[in-house]
């Protein structure tokens, strides 16, 4: 009976194909010649009797039964690529885990928690991947990323972390005397946005009950560290997650005149591939990682009255 199990080497020259669309990016992704690939693929449609791509205007672009195969075989090779890195790193109970945080969370949040997971789990090794490439889940050097946003990225698991409680930042109050009163008082000062929180603002007002002024309007930064630091400028508000900025406020380097406990939909999520999720160095940060939030919710919990607590839409 003829085994239907394709060569490796056919699969992964399939499938870097159908990532990339084009045989040249295969081919440089893969270390090998164009030739190479082109012919490996042209086999693997031999062996299957299947055509798996068509050229559509210069473009390769998979054929319904491609899409169909390339579907299927996607986690097959994740996985094998993750129970091989764990037979290669994990076999001491220690290995390596490469992960992507979002700056602002690296800096204020995890990197200064890191060293009590390093003392707990010291054969672990963390390498940092660039933040940009924290979204790419295909990715083979990519183990997990730790991202903001509603909880569903495309082909990761994701586990909220913290970040829903917002509050809203001010100047550093002059002699004590809170620059707000109210969530009217907002009218008076420039709102400083997160580009990738455009309506931030609009689910506050909506909140608040607040009318009659733009919550679209003012200047737009990229990270919440900005926003942060402009704020202490004296820029305008900026409405930041608490996790963020607690010692911020706590120094004085920023006011909570409304601090409310606003708590909205999005935060800070550990986002993996399923086929990961067993990797011994991933299950080990995701437990400290969760029993850190855990431990921190509590702690804000006891310090914000539940009666003070406000849902956004």
């Amino acid at each position: 009976m003829r085994q239907l199990n394709p060569p490796l080497h056919l699969l992964r020259a399939f499938a870097t194909t159908a990532r990339f669309g084009s045989i040249s990016r295969a081919a440089e992704a893969l270390h090998l010649t164009q030739s190479a690939v082109s012919k490996q693929v042209q086999e693997l449609e031999r062996w299957t009797g299947t055509a798996l791509f068509e050229r559509v205007r210069k473009r390769l672009s998979l054929t319904p039964a491609g899409q169909r195969y390339e579907a299927a075989i996607r986690p097959l090779l994740a996985g094998l690529e993750a129970a091989t890195l764990e037979l290669i790193t994990s076999g001491d109970g220690g290995g390596a885990l490469a992960l992507s945080t979002l700056p602002t969370f690296g800096a204020k949040w995890l990197i200064p928690r890191l060293p009590a997971f390093q003392q707990a789990h010291p054969q672990i090794a963390l390498h940092f991947v660039p933040y940009v490439q924290g979204y790419d889940f295909h990715r083979p050097d990519l183990d997990c990323s730790i991202l903001f946003g509603d909880g569903h990225w495309p082909g990761a698991v994701a586990d909220y972390l913290t970040g829903r409680d917002v509050v809203l930042i001010a100047p550093p109050a002059p002699r004590g005397r809170p620059l707000l009163r109210k969530p009217a008082d907002i009218a008076k000062y420039p709102l400083l946005q997160h580009v990738s929180v455009p309506h931030a603002w609009a689910h506050w007002c909506e909140a608040h009950g607040v009318r009659g002024i733009n919550p679209l309007a003012g200047p737009q930064m990229d990270q919440f560290h900005s926003l942060t630091r402009a704020v202490a400028a004296g820029m305008g508000l900026a409405l930041v997650p608490q996790c963020l900025v607690r010692d911020d406020i706590a120094l004085g380097t920023v006011s909570a005149p409304l601090d409310d406990g606003y708590v909205d939909t999005l935060g800070y999520y550990l986002c993996y591939p399923e086929a990961r999720a067993h990797l011994g160095p991933l299950e080990k940060f995701r437990h400290w990682l969760l029993d850190e939030c855990s431990a921190g919710t509590n702690r804000a919990s006891r310090d914000n009255p539940p009666s003070l607590l406000r849902s956004s839409p």
